[in-house]
């Protein structure tokens, strides 16, 4: 059965109600869940599989050399990565004719903003997060102190948006360094930068992926035992080796995990 046929608008006046599911027993909903969570199951192998081949796109060499402005002045793109193998770099529309300047930047980017992941994790994978826009450094420490972010942001000075495609609309671009060498892997923008924010999210479009055994990657990738290298955000520098008490109870969870799989697939 549906929820009511009619609703009352806050001005009095009657509208159609919303066409609910019906409602069933308990027995009835979980016999259906059981068969939406097999098409759950398949769209995530479909995802991890998606991301193994991202982890197989060719790279792009960056040649050019690039110029940010930093809080600390003139920085490169080399910079940016803060010593990482990785960096992921999403451009943000904070500038003079951006719906909200000076107070705010764009409404989606800051939307996105609100999502970002604690950084510490995404460092303990070798990789840096970083945002980049055309507000001078002034505006985007003020915009960082008003809302509480935390990521690091760069004043983009040369053509970095218009060779990167990110000169009209929003995108992360990720990028591979091997010494003082530079590359261009991947670049996910529209609809897809929808479900940017988490840890996992951003290194599944990295070319090291999430560096764990369970991966498909490329022979000699990182791969580390899945679980093991998770940690408290606060707690990645004083701790070098997986805890040992992290490790047993990581490795039960794992297990019980892959038990439960088994069963739903019998």
């Amino acid at each position: 059965m549906a929820i009511s046929n009619v609703r009352e608008n806050e001005d009095g006046g009657e509208r159609l109600a919303m066409k609910t599911p019906p409602v069933v027993s308990q027995q009835e909903w979980e016999a259906v869940r059981q068969q939406m969570l097999v098409k759950e199951k398949a769209f995530t192998r479909s995802r991890d599989a998606l991301a193994a081949e991202r982890r197989r796109m060719p790279w792009m060499a960056v040649e050019k050399k690039y110029e940010f402005d930093g809080p600390h002045g003139k920085v490169s793109l080399l910079d940016l990565f803060e010593g990482r193998r990785q960096l992921v770099i999403y451009r943000a529309f904070f500038e003079p004719g951006v719906f909200g300047w000076p107070e705010h930047a764009c409404r989606g980017c800051s939307l996105g903003a609100d999502q970002v992941a604690h950084l510490s994790h995404l460092n303990a994978r070798d990789t840096t997060l970083a945002y980049a826009s055309r507000a001078p450094q002034e505006d985007i420490t003020r915009l960082k102190a008003r809302m509480e972010w935390e990521m690091p942001w760069y004043t983009i000075t040369d053509s970095f948006d218009i060779d990167f495609g990110v000169d009209q609309w929003h995108g992360h671009n990720a990028f591979f360094r091997d010494g003082d060498k530079v590359y261009r892997t991947y670049f996910i923008n529209s609809r897809g930068d929808e479900a940017m924010g988490t840890t996992w999210s951003y290194l599944d479009m990295t070319a090291l992926g999430r560096q764990e055994v369970w991966e498909d990657s490329p022979e000699g990738y990182p791969q580390t035992p899945t679980y093991k290298w998770w940690n408290w955000h606060d707690n990645y520098e004083a701790e070098a080796a997986p805890n040992q008490r992290w490790v047993e109870v990581s490795t039960a969870g794992e297990a019980a995990f892959r038990k439960k799989d088994e069963e739903t697939k019998a």
